[in-house]
């Protein structure tokens, strides 16, 4: 080569063909990020290659604000809130300390998927099928949209069921999959008018999400002194060690990481300068801790207004999405404003902004895996699709039975758990690598957290893998599927591995 991989981003140089990819965002889709005069006398002084990043700038700040609040809805979607409302029924204030490790985890993975699309200009799926032979990448896409399918059929039922809600139950649940459909459209007509309208709209349903959730911590009126216990003090037990297992297992959503990494680059980044691209990573570090911070305060609200109604109760075991807010009703009753329609719109919006940044991933990954140019209407369609028809059957199977849509729930965390190491695996490969990220990849420290947190997870999702199979199936035949599926399951995650430690540099002009 005949310069230093160090000297800046890789993407620069990559070949002219690249433009005939398929991209995340056109130019003309970007924020423009505005310069002051510190940054153009910077550029005269220092020119194009020069390091570190500008003074800190409440203005650029607000300009980079978007892309990690729309990360962060998938850390409150309709799943994550069951799983705090069954820890809180089940553990009480016992698990809060998990709660903000999980989501301190969630948050160091997510913004190695921020660096991996700022330093490279490129989103891990397109990475992906790039640094990957075409068959594991098209093994990737698979997992990756099974993933976004189950993910997609809870959010869907998540806000199927806040309309049953607030509809006092005349509109079915099959309805409320419909309706909940179109949301795809709106989608679209938003995204027409700029990244910036449709973070706006996030903006609002992450609010109201808070609002009804504090408003129901207002009035369940929680320990102060237990809440604070329950952060500070790790606290694990015999009857929790599930639900713990939970909590950490549905942080990590596959789909989130792909989209995080495409999201940072609606950002008008230059890559010429590796002092923008620094500026960048810094500033979207901020904007999403803080995102993140939103979230487990919501999560928190909704925890402990459920350990504070029915922690050591008889109805603890059984309390569920379906159910929840008649419980709540039945606990704190009416009011001025009715905690169940309270719930029911914190539920509707949750299950509104996780439904719409589903639409938002599927394009994506479609888009980045399998590199063909398509209308966004049309692939949003398609994508919709994919999670809608099979919504709708289980909506129509199992609308009156909430025993057999939890068992359906449990199915789908299974899903997704399985497609965990497929996300977490390439992006850690990805983000160490000099050939791929140059001056931006990780040191050895960042490395080896990230790969305990990784190894971490992907352990706890192996336990809930292996006490759900050992419950569910049975018989010969069954058994002998899962040996196979496991064994197969376990050597693709070995090559990922493998693979990942001898990535071959992109084609650069430099070696031409």
């Amino acid at each position: 080569m005949s310069r230093s991989e160090n000297d800046r981003p890789l993407l620069i140089d990559r070949i002219d063909e690249e433009e005939e990819e398929e991209r995340a965002y056109d130019d003309t889709e970007k924020v423009h990020i505005v310069r002051d005069e510190d940054d153009n006398e910077r550029d005269l002084e220092y020119g194009v290659g020069c390091g570190g990043a500008p003074p800190f700038s409440w203005r650029k700040l607000w300009l980079f604000t978007g892309p990690g609040f729309l990360m962060s809805i998938a850390f409150l979607d309709p799943g994550n809130l069951e799983g705090d409302l069954q820890a809180g029924a089940v553990a009480g204030y016992s698990l809060l300390w998990l709660l903000m490790w999980a989501t301190a985890m969630g948050l160091l993975v997510q913004l190695l998927s921020a660096r991996l699309g700022v330093a490279t200009g490129r989103h891990l799926a397109e990475l992906c099928r790039e640094e990957y032979p075409t068959w594991a990448g098209m093994v990737l896409w698979v997992m990756a949209e099974l993933a976004l399918i189950g993910s997609d059929i809870q959010e869907v039922i998540g806000s199927a069921i806040a309309i049953k809600i607030l509809t006092n139950g005349l509109m079915p649940l099959w309805a409320g999959v419909v309706i909940t459909a179109l949301d795809c459209f709106v989608f679209l007509f938003l995204e027409n008018y700029g990244i910036r309208k449709l973070e706006a709209v996030f903006a609002v349903l992450i609010g109201t999400m808070a609002v009804a959730f504090a408003w129901m911590f207002g009035q369940a009126k929680p320990s102060g002194s237990e809440l604070l216990v329950g952060i500070l003090v790790p606290k694990l037990s015999s009857r929790t060690i599930q639900k713990a297992v939970g909590v950490v297992g549905c942080i990590i959503m596959p789909h989130n990481v792909f989209l995080h990494s495409a999201l940072v680059q609606s950002r008008e980044v230059d890559k010429k300068q590796k002092y923008r691209v620094q500026e960048a990573i810094n500033y979207y570090t901020i904007e999403s801790t803080i995102a993140l911070i939103v979230s487990f305060m919501i999560n928190l609200f909704v925890t402990t207004v459920f350990a504070k109604g029915f922690y050591n109760t008889d109805l603890a075991d059984s309390i569920g999405l379906v159910n929840a807010g008649q419980y709540l009703q039945d606990k704190y009753g009416g009011g001025l404003f009715p905690i169940l329609y309270i719930w029911g719109i914190g539920l509707l919006a949750a299950g509104q902004s996780s439904t719409i940044t589903g639409t938002y991933a599927g394009q994506f990954i479609m888009g980045g895996f399998l590199n063909f140019k398509m209308k966004k209407w049309l692939r949003a369609l398609i994508t919709r699709s994919c999670a809608i028809i099979p919504t709708i059957i289980v909506a129509l199977v199992f609308d009156s039975s909430e025993a057999t849509l939890d068992v359906l729930n449990e199915w789908l965390n299974v899903l997704q758990s399985i497609q965990i190491p497929f996300a977490l695996i390439p992006l850690l490969c990805l983000v160490s690598k000099e050939q791929i990220m140059g001056s931006f990849k990780i040191g050895p420290l960042y490395q080896t957290i990230a790969w305990l947190v990784a190894a971490l997870v992907i352990m706890i999702n192996g336990y809930l893998l292996l006490e759900f199979f050992s419950s569910e199936v049975s018989g010969v035949i069954y058994t002998g599927f899962v040996t196979m599926f496991t064994a197969s399951y376990g050597a693709f995650i070995v090559y990922l591995i493998a693979r990942g430690i001898n990535f071959t540099p992109w084609r650069l002009k430099a070696e031409s």
